[in-house]
C-alpha cells in the first residue's frame, strides 16, 4: 500500500536527491512521474498527481520546490481528493526560473489537510519570510531548517531521515500551532539520526 507520494520539482529529483533516496528505501513511497520535468505544464502536473491520489487515497503528498507548489494548487483546486496531508519542502516561487512562470501566483487559502512547510533561511528560490507567510496562509506548521540552501543535492541533502520524521508527524498537526523545531543537521560525514522533532 502506497502511503507517500513524492512530488519532485523542476528537472525532477534524480539520485542522490533525498526524494530519490526516499523512493528507493521506502516500499510505501513512490515518485509521481511527470511527462516533462524540464518544461512543466501545470495542468498536466496536477492531473498526474490527482490520478496518483485516486489510485492511492489517503496518501501524504511530499513536495519539493515546484512540486510543493503543485501540491498546494491541487489541494485547493480539488479539496475533495483524499490526501492524508502535505509536507511542503523548500517551496519555489514561480518565475524565479522562467520555465516555472506558467504556474502563476501561489494560492494562499487554508489547505484542507494537515500540512508542514519546511524552509531554509538562504534558499535562492524563495525568501524565508515569504515561506513563513505562506505557511500561515495555508494554516500549516512551519519548520525552519536554518541555512539549508534549497534542501537539495547541492545543499547536501541526499538521504534525509528528518523528512520521514516530519511526514510521520502530519496526522498530529491539525491541532498544533505552527512552529515545529528540528535539531541541527549532523555534520557532513556523520550518519546518526537526529532526535524526534519537537512540537
Amino acid at each position: 500500500m502506497i502511503r507517500t507520494l513524492l512530488l519532485p520539482g523542476l528537472d525532477g529529483s534524480p539520485a542522490p536527491h533525498w526524494q530519490h533516496w526516499w523512493a528507493q528505501t521506502d516500499p510505501h513511497a513512490v515518485i509521481v512521474e511527470q511527462g516533462s520535468w524540464s518544461r512543466p505544464c501545470p495542468d498536466q502536473w496536477l492531473t498526474e498527481i490527482a490520478g496518483a491520489l485516486l489510485r492511492h487515497p489517503g496518501a501524504v503528498l511530499v513536495g519539493h520546490s515546484l512540486g510543493a507548489i503543485a501540491a498546494v494548487k491541487l489541494l485547493l483546486q480539488w479539496p475533495q481528493l483524499q490526501a492524508g496531508g502535505a509536507l511542503l519542502v523548500a517551496p519555489a516561487e514561480p518565475g524565479r526560473d522562467p520555465r516555472t512562470a506558467i504556474f502563476g501566483k501561489i494560492p494562499e487559502g487554508p489547505l484542507p489537510v494537515p500540512a508542514i512547510v519546511v524552509a531554509s533561511r538562504n534558499d535562492p528560490w524563495m525568501e524565508h519570510e515569504r515561506a513563513s507567510t505562506l505557511a500561515r496562509a495555508w494554516r500549516a506548521a512551519f519548520v525552519d531548517l536554518g541555512d539549508a540552501g534549497h534542501v537539495n543535492v547541492a545543499a547536501g541533502y541526499g538521504p534525509w531521515p528528518q523528512g520521514r520524521q516530519l511526514r510521520a508527524l502530519l496526522p498530529r498537526t491539525e491541532t498544533r500551532p505552527a512552529g515545529l523545531r528540528l535539531p541541527p543537521r549532523p555534520a557532513p560525514g556523520r550518519r546518526a539520526l537526529p532526535e524526534r522533532p519537537a512540537l
